[in-house]
């Protein structure tokens, strides 16, 4: 009963959980992965804008992932994020297109709109 009390005031307790065993996955790679990585994650937390936890922890995890397996196989980080890092890092974000702060102003500014159309026409 507490701990529902708890993850509604702060979130789910399991996605804090497998956030930070990917945060430590990341954390333990080898440089360069891990600059890249860190860089990486920082960028499409801002890029992205995702509010549900659930897709932030699964697009944290597929990055852990994704630099591992790079840092295993030794492929260049360059080779990894192509010509254009900001591409890579947008379209990274892009494939977790969970719910997003914007789409409550995206649906206020319908809205808005919409009631100022039926004013007009009274």
């Amino acid at each position: 009963m507490v701990s529902k009390w708890i993850e509604t005031l702060t979130g789910s307790l399991e996605q804090k959980k497998q956030y930070k065993q990917a945060k430590a996955r990341l954390d333990a790679l080898p440089e360069p992965y891990l600059t890249v990585a860190n860089a990486l994650n920082r960028y499409v937390m801002y890029y992205g804008g995702v509010t549900d936890g659930e897709t932030v922890v699964q697009m944290f995890v597929d990055l852990a992932d994704l630099w591992e397996r790079a840092a295993v196989d030794g492929t260049p980080v360059g080779e990894m994020v192509g010509d254009d890092p900001v591409e890579f890092a947008e379209t990274f974000a892009r494939a977790y297109a969970g719910k997003q702060w914007i789409d409550k102003e995206r649906a206020r500014l319908v809205k808005a709109i919409e009631d100022a159309e039926r004013k007009e026409l009274k």
